[in-house]
């Protein structure tokens, strides 16, 4: 429930982007900084927040991350100017990376070591309900009463996700307060931060055409404006169905996985470039770069589990949300640079293409890396002995 709200948070705004640039008199690309401006601010609260409350309760640590949801987006249902929206969407974003970071430990410590991709995709199963329900009716509540509205509504959703907190959550690792210099020393290894690179360009690849979804589908396609709501749902449907099968690959085999699936991603923008100029291809493509999009999510965060180790898990996975979220800002703000140099939100997804190509490189690169390193722990393999000289 509490992913639902804070995924709804994070992805409302590209189903409204029209509708909250005429509501504060400011263009479609500045209004997408909207996106950009919440991801930075999960990327400075996400290891800020989570050092000062690492060693908390985690329970009762959930519940007030949330309250700083539930403040944010009654502030931006609020806000009369531009400034007053944008310091909404930081404040909710504030929460955003500490609170997936421990609620990704939590999923990952109530469950056998095998199965810990799939528990984290069980909990941001979430975030893609969000954007498969909650965006697309956040769209058309803002289309019909308001974008105010939207919000508004989000932040009732998190009042009654913090009783579900309340009565369901179970208390686990209450009063286990790490240092904080044991946890920092997960990130000497190199591993922890290709890991993290691989998230911000891998994720952050698709936030380049996504960011002006709207103009994309309607203007290029040639879909409806009434249609945005339906086609957001089933970009959520791919997002879903990437997140459970991304989940099993991962847990089967974590890097390889990785690599096939950002093939996948890289070309299926690559190919949205041309499919965005007809209406039912455009659909097609937009469900296929949801599916791959999020198929990473779940191993790209148990990537950056593995490489920290137990004892910086807590800040690592902080990190992880950072690390996806700077791939988010950067998504949203190369793409609007070239919506602006080309006119025409098509060539947004060539970029976004671009950024998925590099986070295939660097998960090629961590698995060289890792057989090296693996090598190197066994030692030269042992030279066979001397075969015995025939019996004359």
């Amino acid at each position: 429930m509490c992913a639902f709200v804070i995924g709804s948070t994070e992805f409302v705004v590209p189903g409204l982007l029209p509708e909250i640039a005429a509501g504060v008199h400011v263009s479609l690309p500045t209004a997408g900084l909207l996106v950009s401006g919440y991801a930075l601010g999960v990327v400075v609260g996400a290891p800020t927040v989570t050092l000062a409350v690492v060693g908390l309760p985690r329970k009762p640590t959930l519940l007030g991350l949330l309250g700083l949801s539930v403040a944010g987006n009654l502030a931006s249902g609020l806000a009369g100017s531009y400034a007053t929206l944008l310091t909404g969407r930081v404040v909710a974003s504030l929460c955003h990376g500490a609170f997936f970071g421990i609620a990704s430990v939590v999923a990952a410590d109530l469950v056998a070591p095998e199965r810990r991709a799939r528990a984290i995709a069980g909990m941001f199963l979430g975030i893609t309900g969000a954007n498969l329900i909650g965006v697309p009716i956040g769209a058309l509540v803002g289309q019909q009463l308001g974008w105010r509205v939207a919000f508004d509504g989000i932040a009732a959703l998190g009042v009654l996700s913090a009783v579900g907190v309340a009565v369901f959550v179970p208390h686990t690792g209450e009063g286990q307060a790490r240092a904080v210099r044991r946890e920092l020393r997960a990130f000497r290894r190199p591993q922890l931060w290709l890991a993290l690179a691989m998230t911000a360009f891998g994720f952050g690849a698709v936030y380049c055409p996504l960011t002006f979804v709207v103009p994309l589908m309607t203007d290029v396609a040639g879909w409806p404006r009434s249609s945005v709501s339906w086609l957001l749902a089933l970009f959520g449907a791919g997002l879903t169905v990437g997140n459970l099968v991304g989940a099993r690959a991962a847990d089967h085999a974590l890097l390889p996985a990785l690599r096939w699936i950002l093939i996948g991603l890289t070309l299926s923008l690559a190919a949205f470039v041309v499919t965005a100029h007809q209406a039912v291809a455009a659909a097609a493509t937009l469900a296929v770069v949801g599916a791959f999009a999020y198929a990473t999510v779940p191993g790209f965060t148990a990537r950056v589990l593995v490489t920290a180790g137990p004892e910086g898990a807590t800040l690592a996975s902080s990190a992880a949300v950072g690390a996806f979220n700077v791939g988010n800002a950067a998504g949203a703000y190369l793409g609007g640079l070239t919506l602006t140099a080309t006119g025409t939100a098509a060539a947004t997804s060539a970029t976004g293409a671009g950024m998925a190509a590099v986070g295939l490189l660097l998960a090629v690169i961590s698995a060289r890396l890792q057989r090296r390193e693996s090598a190197t722990v066994r030692g030269p393999r042992p030279v066979p002995d001397a075969p015995e000289p025939p019996f004359p």
